[in-house]
Formats: structure tokens, sequence, C-alpha cells
């Protein structure tokens, strides 16, 4: 359920990312209705978690000396290597995320894991003190 909800989360954080003017777009799937945006953003999501989990674990390994060494500031540049290799695998499609630039894909990762950052508080089950 967790992974569902955050597929979810993921996906109208690309669609809110899309909607600012930052050279990240989404193209649907055809005949590019609101229903095939709505599942093009899940499949965007579905594909940006499984990148994040499998390349990303092992890009942040790789690179810990540098995620140490900038205190943190490397894992904007990391998310944006993933985004921009979501947009790259969704090309192969004629649907998907495209993403103009990679400095771009640094900013949209950066709004991205803002909207995450407010739904995990939002969303964290509580937990009742004795």
């Amino acid at each position: 359920m967790r992974l569902v909800i955050r597929i979810v989360v993921n996906a109208f954080a690309i669609w809110v990312v899309t909607l600012i003017p930052l050279g990240v777009s989404i193209i649907p799937f055809a005949p590019g209705e609101t229903l095939q945006l709505v599942l093009s953003l899940l499949a965007v999501a579905a594909i940006f978690a499984v990148i994040n989990t499998i390349v990303g674990t092992v890009v942040k390994v790789l690179t810990f000396p540098l995620y140490i060494l900038t205190l943190g500031l490397f894992s904007l540049v990391v998310n944006g290597f993933l985004l921009w290799l979501t947009a790259w695998i969704t090309q192969l499609w004629s649907w998907g995320l495209r993403v103009e630039d990679f400095w771009w894909g640094v900013v949209a990762a950066l709004i991205i894991t803002l909207i995450n950052w407010i739904f995990g508080i939002i969303l964290r089950p509580r937990r009742d003190r004795d």
C-alpha cells in the first residue's frame, strides 16, 4: 500500500512540476485526454520509482564521499540525474516525461522532493504515545 501511495504522490508532484514553465513536460498516451494524462503520470511515476530504487541506490552508494563533502547538497544533482534518466527512458516511447535540460531536471527534482517531503509529513502514520 505504501508503494501505491508513493507512486500517486510522485505522479502528483510530477504533474505540479509540469505546470510550472521549467522545461519539463509530460506527453500523455494518445489521444491525450484527461484519463490518458493521469495514466501517463502514474506510469512515469512508477518508472521513476523503479529507477530511483535500483539506479538511485547504486549511484548514492558510489557517490557517498561527495554527499559528505557537500553536506548532502549533491543529492540534488543525483535526483536531477534520476529524473533526467526517467525522461530519457520514457522518450523511447511516444509518451512520457520530457526534460529539456539537465539543470531544469535538477530544479524539477528539487520541487518533487519538496512535495514528497510535505506529503510525507501529512501522510505519516501517527504513533500513539503511552
